[in-house]
This record gives C-alpha cells, structure tokens and sequence, in this order.
C-alpha cells in the first residue's frame, strides 16, 4: 500500500527525486511512493520503451515525470540525463541509486568480464551517479539513498560479485555520508529482503520450495516494493533529518543470524508438544 495511508500527500510538493533503474522492480515502486507523496520523478535506464511505461503509470499517480534512457556505467550520460531533469523538473533534492545488475554462478565458473559487469553497474554505477548529482544535491542540501542487499554483510552462495558490488556500495555511501556532510547532502542504503514479484523472487520454483523459504523470515512473510517505497520515504522526508551514514534492513529480520536455523528448530519443538 503506497505511502499516502501514513503520509501527507503534499509531503514531496516541489521536490524532485531521481531514480536510476527507475523503470520496474523496486525501484519503479520507490518511484511511485515518491510520486504519491508530490515529487515530481526522474528515471533511467538502459530501455526507453521500459522506461515510457513506468512513466505513464507514475504520471497516474500524478507526478511529473522525466524518462530519459541513460547507462550508469557512463558518466557522461548519467549528466546528460541530470540536466534534462534539472531543467524540466527543477533541480534534484533525492537520489535513488537503485541500478543493478545480478545471476546465479558459482564462483569457480563466474568469468573475469561477468564479474567486472555486475561491479560496473552496481558499484561503478552508483559512483557516476552519486558524483554527477552531487553539485545539485549540494544547492538543495538533498539526500542519496542507494539500494543495497544482503549480500554486503551476509555472505550468500553464487553471488560473489554481488557482494563485492554491495559491499562497496555501503562503504562508499559511509564515506560520502563523512565528506558531503558539512555540504548539508545526507546518504544512506536500503537493504531490501525478499520482495515479492522481483525477478529474484520468480526464481524460486514451486509452492513448497517458496513457503520454506517464507518460513526462515522471522515476520513469515515476503517483504513488497511498497515496504522498500516507505523506507526510502523516510530516508527522504524531514523525520530522518539526522540520520547518514546509516544501513537500513528492510527484511523482516532474514538476515539476522541463525534465524532460519533457530525456526526450524523452534516449530520442530512446538510441534512435538502439540503432538
């Protein structure tokens, strides 16, 4: 459910916020959360017919919207894309960088160039976009918020890379936080859990392999873009006005250690009691 159940819904009047990758996924509904709340919206991405339609559903929302298609790899672009933005939309006040790149491999068979990809368009990516917004965000004293994972601190099997990326991500964001403070620019990540619907997501086959896979989630339930969209919000809005430099999970509590282990176990003793 979109922000506006909690939230005012001039919150963003005025405000543009940018998100890279902004045309599907979780990021597509950051945008929307935003654009719920008044902001006008800026997305990119590599596709601009994906892109077109993201538009037209956040336009439904009421927001005015900027689709430019831009790689984040490249710099050049990335502040191409920024100052159409700028000059359509007044100048950026929130950051997403949310473009990402991910697969399955084990390592032993992951090549040198796939590895490089996914550190280019997540980290490298990330870069580009922090440094080529960063005299806006300094006139508006904004605000970027990366999309993080699990990986950056939890060790995963077959996304060496992935972690690597996301790793980099959160130390790069705790170093800008250190730096572009006394510029008034705060930044912080959003580490998303399992979120229902996602590419990622779509990989689990099979109804019984999926309810094991909800059962290890503390809160026993799959996290939706929707929860990610409000986080982001609050990153955003005055109420965290004090807060940078800061990893925020947002999973339910999976990636807290031993959970899955520890409720196995504890519905294996409850269901010997009951029996």
């Amino acid at each position: 459910m979109l922000v506006t159940r909690y939230l005012a819904k001039d919150l963003f009047n005025g405000k543009t916020v940018f998100v890279t990758g902004g045309g599907s996924g979780i990021n597509l509904g950051v945008a929307k959360n935003f654009a719920a709340l008044g902001a006008n919206v800026a997305i990119c991405g590599r596709t601009q017919e994906k892109l077109n339609a993201a538009a037209a559903e956040l336009s439904a929302l009421g927001a005015k919207v900027c689709a430019v298609a831009a790689d984040v790899r490249e710099f050049g672009a990335l502040e191409k894309a920024f100052a159409r933005s700028a000059a359509e939309l007044g100048p950026m006040d929130v950051l997403v960088c949310g473009a990402a790149g991910n697969f399955l491999v084990p390592a032993e068979t992951l090549s040198p160039n796939g590895f490089k990809s996914v550190i280019d368009i997540d980290l490298l990516g990330s870069f580009n976009a922090s440094r080529a917004s960063f005299e806006q965000l300094r006139a508006t004293k904004g605000t970027i918020i990366y999309i993080s994972a699990g990986m950056a601190y939890m060790p995963h099997a077959f996304q060496v890379h992935v972690g690597a990326a996301k790793a980099g991500i959160d130390m790069m964001m705790k170093n800008l936080a250190i730096e572009w403070g006394r510029h008034g620019v705060r930044t912080n990540s959003i580490v998303p859990g399992p979120i229902e619907g996602t590419e990622g997501m779509k990989r689990l086959s099979g109804e019984a392999q999926l309810a094991k896979f909800i059962n290890g989630i503390p809160l026993k339930r799959m996290g939706t873009v929707d929860d990610i969209g409000q986080a982001a919000v609050f990153l955003a809005s005055p109420l965290a006005a004090y807060i940078s430099g800061c990893v925020m999970v947002v999973d339910g509590g999976q990636n807290l250690a031993g959970s899955a282990l520890f409720n196995m176990g504890a519905e294996q003793m409850l269901r010997a009691q009951e029996g």
